[in-house]
């Protein structure tokens, strides 16, 4: 397959005559990956590690549930109702990952997302969960936890850490089928998913270290220009902008998934809903239609608190 042509920040991030950005935070996206598009907007690390392949699997261990994370929710305009109880779960489905993009973002559970650590995201398992990752195709097996929402696309049932994509064999292409278990605090406390895990890494292929795939164009971030207070009257807050609508879709319903779990107290209705707008070949991610500057900001620093990372203002 041939692999696309690398961009550089300048040409990913040419701003239109009448934005202005201002570098305060910017939210990294859960992206969509589609082979030869995927790296324009994430990718994997500069350099993978050596030792990946032998990164250890989650252990799992009871934990409370958070309950924040377990209200029914909507992105992308379907609404999702988390799993209650200690209930077993099975799915299969198509997987993907997330990679350096979002290497230290906060995640639905509040917790910094590591690439390199045995996590993953799913739309409806309790935060926190423990699944047993089967790849369809090579056998190969890895037990994550769950501590993140997504993905938001109809034809997908996982979002893998990189760490756990590089062990199953996804890494390279991006996607894989593959089954989930889930590992209930019954099995945890019976001990049981210890067995199960021993007889799939009895069947399994000893997994491969990965190759590193060319390196990903620069992700999406505003770029910082002159701070004057603009012309415009119409502010908004960028939580992101990307060269592929996909992938300014899935990260405007992880967005949205995330702001959807803060109460209404702390942050109004009609700033808690992303929305996608074309502008000179980028999909920018923006939240809010605000008068003036002072306010804007308040919002934009209110988000970054919220969502750990930093956002961008836009007037036009």
């Amino acid at each position: 397959m041939r692999r696309p042509r690398a961009r550089s920040r300048a040409q990913d991030w040419q701003l239109g005559p009448m934005v202005l950005a201002l570098s305060i935070a910017v939210l990294a996206a859960c992206s969509t990956p589609k082979r030869s598009v995927y790296y324009q907007d994430d990718g994997p690390p500069d350099r993978v590690p050596a030792d990946i392949a032998s990164i250890p699997d989650a252990t799992p261990r009871i934990e409370p549930i958070n309950a924040r994370n377990s209200r029914p929710y909507t992105a992308l305009g379907r609404s999702y109702a988390p799993l209650a109880g200690d209930v077993p779960f099975r799915q299969r489905g198509l997987a993907s990952w997330y990679g350096k993009q979002f290497h230290g973002n906060r995640t639905a559970s509040g917790e910094i997302y590591d690439m390199f650590a045995m996590t993953a995201a799913h739309p409806t398992l309790p935060i926190p969960s423990y699944v047993r990752v089967t790849h369809l195709r090579n056998g190969r097996s890895v037990i994550v936890r769950v501590n993140d929402r997504g993905p938001f696309k109809h034809d997908r049932v996982i979002d893998l850490s990189y760490a756990a994509a590089a062990k199953l064999g996804i890494a390279g292409p991006g996607t894989g089928e593959v089954e989930l278990e889930r590992i209930t605090s019954a099995q945890i406390a019976s001990g049981e998913w210890r067995r199960g895990a021993i007889e799939t890494a009895r069947a399994a292929e000893p997994p491969a270290t990965p190759v590193a795939l060319a390196a990903a164009s620069a992700p999406a971030a505003a770029v910082p220009i002159s701070a004057s207070s603009g012309s415009g009257s119409n502010w908004s807050v960028q939580l992101g902008a990307f060269s592929q609508q996909a992938n300014a879709e899935a990260f405007a319903a992880r967005a949205s998934a995330l702001l959807g779990l803060v109460d209404a107290a702390e942050l109004p209705a009609a700033q808690r809903a992303p929305r996608i707008e074309s502008d000179q070949g980028l999909y920018r991610v923006l939240v809010g239609t605000l008068p003036d500057r002072p306010t804007a900001l308040d919002l934009a620093l209110q988000l970054e608190r919220i969502l750990g990372r930093p956002a961008s203002l836009v007037v036009r």
